[in-house]
């Protein structure tokens, strides 16, 4: 992976982040690996995000809840490069990224994320469409590749080495060679988390990885996240609404409602944070 001051000169310019620390992270001895500075995101006069501020660190599980229109996705969104704030910016290992990084730019710093909605090739077989998370590492050109010859071949057998590796970590073995379209909902969000697995990032962003999915679709994916952040070493923000899983899993947690961060901190403080409570956890009715 590129460290961003290798960027070629055809990709958007990067400056040096400022040293000035995080003002609303906790308070941590560890250095954050990607910033999120006081960003303001509007579409016309829809304010999406406002001034929200977030430090994700190496090696945690961060959980971003609110109800819905919070501006979660928004969120992902600009880290990733789909939206481009007015205001503020990302700083990804101390670095600070142009305002108009693009999506693949993003990739490429080693950043990967799954979709709300599964955004798969549904005609392709489960391994082609692993394969797709490979291509950020494949080293010939399209014309090669189409031939299918000499340094093409090998460049995408070595390629495929490691995407068995993401089929066996996942148990999706019998489902190799089925079109992802014959595949009931809980196995695409699976095969979705492997193409996004497959491009070795070092932080992986889950947009609602469990939406849909039945009790043992939902264990099956929690063991799948702590696995990916225990074995692989890759950091995990996700956004969730079930609250059990985002308890039981989560080092931390962010809210955010209206555009605005209310709360910041582990879960079993966020959860009696009164802000939440009222904003989105909700209160238990007294007992008759």
């Amino acid at each position: 992976m590129r460290h961003l001051s290798q960027l070629s000169k055809g990709d958007e310019a990067v400056v040096q982040a400022p040293e000035t620390p995080l003002p609303s992270a906790p308070s941590t001895s560890r250095a954050a690996l990607l910033q999120a500075q006081h960003i303001s995101l509007a579409f016309g006069a829809v304010q999406a995000l406002s001034d929200v501020s977030v430090a994700i660190y190496p090696g945690e599980i961060l959980a971003i809840i609110g109800p819905n229109g919070a501006g979660k996705t928004s969120l992902l969104n600009v880290i990733n490069g789909v939206y481009h704030p007015q205001r503020g910016c990302i700083v990804f290992k101390n670095v600070e990224w142009s305002k108009h990084l693009r999506p693949y730019q993003v990739a490429r710093q080693g950043i990967a994320r799954t979709f709300q909605n599964v955004a798969l090739f549904k005609g392709m077989s489960t391994l082609d469409n692993l394969m797709t998370g490979r291509v950020l590492h494949m080293h010939t050109g399209l014309l090669s590749q189409a031939l299918y010859w000499g340094r093409a071949r090998r460049d995408e057998e070595r390629q495929r080495v490691y995407v068995e590796k993401i089929i066996d970590f996942l148990a999706i073995e019998a489902i190799r060679k089925t079109p992802v379209g014959r595949l009931p909902y809980g196995l695409q969000k699976r095969v979705e988390l492997g193409r996004a697995l497959a491009a070795e990032p070092v932080l992986l962003l889950l947009d609602e990885p469990m939406a849909g999915m039945n009790v043992e679709e939902k264990a099956d994916m929690c063991r799948f996240i702590l696995d990916i952040r225990d074995e692989f070493g890759i950091t995990c923000v996700l956004i969730e609404h079930d609250m059990g899983v985002v308890m039981d899993i989560s080092d931390r947690l962010v809210v955010l409602d209206y555009g605005r961060k209310i709360a910041d901190g582990p879960p079993d403080v966020v959860r009696t944070d009164q802000a939440v409570i009222n904003a989105y956890l909700g209160v238990a009715p007294a007992d008759a």
